[in-house]
């Protein structure tokens, strides 16, 4: 078969492979905090992620090892993996949009944004959202140990640089999938419906983008970073993931346990007669502390392959900007409608929208 060929159809094989184990593999029912449209019932997820992972990346390497299929494969045929990929989230987009009413807004908009909030199949054993974030986890992670080994293969070595690079996005796909519970409570799922922004951004953007910085100097020597300045890029973005976890477990617990103190804080809130904010801790510090720690971690990527003048490698930073700016200003005008007076009295305590003391 034609190697263009099959490189297109490689992550269509590959989903597959995820999916099935993702349906047979043992998980756990985890409640949420969305509830179902016609029930009012809280909706139930089955999680099994991280087994998924572990279970993927070692069948991956079998076949390396195997030489049934070259570790770098996919550094190999990305281009047409990317083609095939991008086909596929398209495809599955029309697939979750085409059939359902619309909204009430125009078809684009539909298309784009997507029409079912909450799809679940296989009674219930498939969430849409958290098959498409684990697909997207799953596959990103592949790519990266794949970019990695076309790298020694090219220079028979890694540079520390890429070593530090490889481990940042693959904690950061592993700490995903090991909470998966707690993103139950964010903002994807109880303020998002599933088209193309969520289906082709997971199955084609997600795990081909977020590797961008490897993507680009992959093929670059190793640009001798000192030592001191890898482990600042390490302190940059464990201080991106304390902050992003750190105001999502806080979340987490809040909303599962309301009265229970998170890392020795313990929880003050403001009230009306139907609702309650959390106002101090990590909440306490901007209405979206989570996103400043994305952000962080993306710059920390950034800079940790050591080749700042690669314009390339800073598309990944300048993404989590133009995506989370927007969806701060529309969560701040959600939040406004459903809390009301109580969001105002909010504001007053929590004054910056993102970055304490400047934004």
């Amino acid at each position: 078969m034609n190697i263009h060929v099959l490189g297109f159809f490689t992550p269509w094989i590959i989903y597959a492979l995820i999916t099935l184990l993702h349906y047979y593999l043992p998980g756990r029912w985890i409640t949420g905090y969305v509830t179902h449209s016609e029930t009012g019932e809280l909706l139930k997820y089955r999680l099994n992620g991280r087994l998924v992972l572990f279970v993927t990346v070692l069948i991956w390497f079998l076949l390396g090892y195997g030489n049934i299929v070259p570790l770098d494969w996919l550094y190999e045929i990305k281009w047409s993996s990317l083609a095939g990929a991008f086909v596929f989230g398209l495809v599955f987009s029309m697939w979750i949009v085409l059939p359902y009413p619309s909204t009430g807004k125009s078809f684009l908009a539909d298309l784009f944004l997507g029409r079912l909030e909450n799809p679940q199949f296989k009674e219930g054993r498939i969430d849409a959202k958290m098959w498409l974030y684990l697909i997207g986890a799953v596959m990103l992670e592949l790519h990266v140990l794949s970019f990695l080994s076309h790298h020694y293969c090219q220079f028979g070595s890694i540079s520390p640089g890429l070593i530090l690079c490889t481990s940042m996005l693959s904690y950061f796909v592993l700490d995903y999938l090991s909470f998966e519970k707690v993103h139950l409570y964010t903002y994807d799922f109880f303020a998002e419906c599933v088209g193309i922004k969520l289906g082709w951004g997971c199955l084609a953007f997600y795990p081909y983008f977020y590797l961008i910085a490897i993507w680009a100097t992959v093929n670059l020597p190793n640009p001798n970073t000192p030592t001191w300045l890898l482990i600042c890029y390490g302190i940059l973005f464990l201080l991106g993931w304390s902050l992003a976890r750190g105001a999502n477990m806080q979340k987490y617990f809040f909303k599962t346990q309301p009265n229970k103190s998170f890392l020795g804080i313990q929880p003050e809130t403001i009230s009306d007669t139907y609702k309650t904010l959390l106002v101090n801790g990590f909440w306490g510090l901007s209405r979206h502390i989570n996103y400043l720690g994305e952000i962080v971690m993306a710059t920390a990527i950034a800079l940790s392959v050591g080749y700042p003048e690669v314009l390339w490698v800073w598309l990944y930073p300048l993404y989590y900007v133009a995506l989370l700016l927007p969806r701060q200003i529309d969560d701040d005008k959600r939040c406004a409608l459903k809390y009301g007076d109580l969001w105002q009295e909010y504001v007053k305590k929590v004054k910056y929208r993102i970055i304490p003391y400047l934004y």
